[in-house]
């Protein structure tokens, strides 16, 4: 999907690095286990985040080791499969199917394709992941629909479409009888798919503003000299920054877990990196910028 949410590796321990990343492989195993092979091609940072707050309070982080396709000659360390892991699965096949009838329907027939072959393959593991979470498969196909309809209209409010998007990701919240664990994960999941989508819609402004493609952003703000006007940038970093926060003071509502160490990193250093690379055009991270001598 994105890849904004993810840890800021030089500010992690050794130790915390190499549990995100088995969490990461134990995502990777659980999508292969519960919905076969192809599922594995949607990995995403997002749904690993999300795995890692949905964790148990009290369920331990089990890590073993096995050779995967990725890894055929050395055994790689994976967390064992868990209930955060096994439901972010399914979430991960809901979300990846209706972005890509979403894409169907918006793409030309011969550009949309690939996004047509793909969801055949996925079509069986869509199926079962819906029967697992229809609730959430309801709110997903919902919440696509009535996004779908907001931009086709092409409105200039990035608000509006943003809480079309965060509403989505809010209803992988767990409900709970008592509310004063629920609203804090709901909170957190709205504001963070708040962030995600403005933050794909500024990423994305340039190549839009080039196709011609509806943008929130761009309905905002025309390009000057190509990209985004200072005081448009000035105000995305603001309004990100604000999601930002209240996704810190969200979680900071919740209770620990295990893994509450490393979601920190990707709160408090992670997510403003993120945005700080988007910005000055350094996403994703492993671009590098070409000068006259080399890389920068």
């Amino acid at each position: 999907m994105f890849g904004y949410i993810r840890p800021l590796q030089g500010e992690l321990k050794v130790n915390e690095y190499e549990r995100f990343k088995a969490c990461y492989c134990g995502l990777c195993h659980a999508l292969g286990r519960k919905y076969g092979f192809a599922s594995r091609l949607i990995l995403n940072y997002e749904l690993v985040f999300l795995s890692m707050l949905l964790w148990g309070e009290d369920e331990p982080v089990e890590i073993k080791r096995r050779r995967c396709i990725a890894s055929p000659f050395c055994k790689k360390r994976y967390c064992v499969g868990s209930r955060a892991l096994d439901a972010c699965a399914g979430y991960s096949v809901i979300l990846t199917w209706w972005k890509l009838r979403d894409t169907v329907a918006d793409e030309p027939f011969v550009k949309s394709l690939p996004h047509r072959f793909f969801s055949l393959l996925l079509l069986h593991a869509y199926k079962k992941a819906a029967r697992e979470h229809p609730e959430f498969d309801c709110r997903t196909r919902e919440g696509v629909v009535s996004l779908e309809a907001h931009e086709s209209r092409q409105a200039a409010s990035i608000d509006a479409a943003a809480d079309k998007f965060a509403n989505i990701l809010r209803a992988a919240a767990p409900e709970s009888a008592v509310e004063s664990l629920h609203r804090p994960m709901s909170e957190l999941l709205y504001h963070l798919g708040r962030w995600i989508y403005i933050m794909d819609a500024c990423d994305d402004y340039t190549s839009d503003a080039q196709a011609g493609r509806y943008n929130p952003v761009l309905a905002l703000y025309l390009p000057e000299e190509g990209k985004l006007p200072e005081g448009g940038a000035a105000r995305m970093k603001t309004t990100l920054d604000h999601s930002n926060n209240l996704v810190s003071s969200a979680f900071e509502l919740m209770p620990e877990n295990p893994w509450s160490q490393t979601v920190r990193n990707v709160i408090y250093l992670g997510m403003p990196d993120a945005r700080a690379r988007v910005f000055s055009g350094r996403w994703p991270p492993h671009r590098r910028k070409i000068t006259k001598n080399g890389h920068d």
